[in-house]
Formats: structure tokens, C-alpha cells, sequence
């Protein structure tokens, strides 16, 4: 069995941004979409205001023992009519910093995020990944998380 690690999980501040944008570009898939500069570009900063303000979002990360950020993940609470009224939690950016990974900080975050979705009367919890991160998939199906839907996309 892992040990997991001695986390906190705190909503993001906006002096988190360069390590979460750090993260997300820290794949072949992130590197692709993200734009790693110094400074970093004032989208990323305005999308973080965006996030923060809205009500049914919540960006969080984990940080160690030092306060260094570790690990992220965005929960968004989307209500609904259907499934009679009920509201669903959606996960987005999971992420752990590659140097902390197997630890089993993914896991408390996943498992903070089902528990905060649950709170809010959330009737289930939903995540996308991409098909080609089959590593991730495992790790989902190992949570519990069901194979249920064909993605599609439509990008601008």
C-alpha cells in the first residue's frame, strides 16, 4: 500500500496560477495547449478571477508541508432539471507536480472533491480524460469512477 502524502487542500490563490499552468503543461497533451512564459499571459490570471468569482466553481490545490503547491484540480457544481432537479459535480485539471506523483495526493484530492460535491447535494460526480491517458483511467477506475459516456468535441 502507498503512503499518502501529509497534504492541505485550500481553494487556489492567484499566486498559485504559475504552478497550476505549470501542472497542466506538464504533459504531452498540456504542453501542447499552455503557454509557459515569464510572465505568464494575462489570460491566465483573468480566468482565475472568472473561476474565483463564480459561485459553482471551486479551484483548489494540495500543498505539502512547506506550502508548495503539489497538486490541483477544479470541481464545478452544475444544477440541473434533469435526473429529477438534481445537481452533478464535474472534475476538471486533476493534476499532481510530476516529482510528488504515487504518493496518493491525486487520491485525496478526488476524494476531497466527491466529499465537497456530495456536500452540495450533488447526486453524482463526473470527470473527463483524454482516451490516450490510459494511466489516468486506471487511476480513476481504481476511485470507483464507471466508464458511462462517448466525449465528443467541437473546438473554436
Amino acid at each position: 500500500m502507498r503512503e499518502a502524502s501529509s497534504i492541505t487542500i485550500r481553494r487556489a490563490r492567484r499566486e498559485d496560477v504559475a504552478a497550476i499552468v505549470g501542472m497542466l503543461a506538464d504533459d504531452p497533451l498540456g504542453s501542447a495547449r499552455e503557454r509557459i512564459e515569464d510572465p505568464l499571459p494575462q489570460s491566465y490570471y483573468d480566468a482565475f478571477a472568472r473561476v474565483e468569482r463564480d459561485p459553482n466553481l471551486q479551484l483548489v490545490v494540495a500543498v505539502d508541508g512547506e506550502d508548495a503547491v503539489v497538486g490541483c484540480l477544479q470541481l464545478a457544481v452544475l444544477p440541473g432539471i434533469s435526473s429529477q432537479g438534481s445537481s452533478r459535480g464535474l472534475l476538471e485539471d486533476v493534476r499532481v507536480a510530476t516529482h510528488c506523483r504515487s504518493r496518493g495526493i491525486g487520491e485525496q484530492l478526488v476524494q476531497w472533491a466527491v466529499a465537497e460535491a456530495r456536500a452540495q447535494g450533488c447526486m453524482l460526480v463526473e470527470l473527463l480524460t483524454h482516451h490516450t491517458r490510459i494511466d489516468a483511467q486506471r487511476f480513476y477506475e481504481r476511485l470507483g469512477f464507471a466508464r458511462s459516456h462517448v466525449g465528443m468535441t467541437l473546438r473554436f
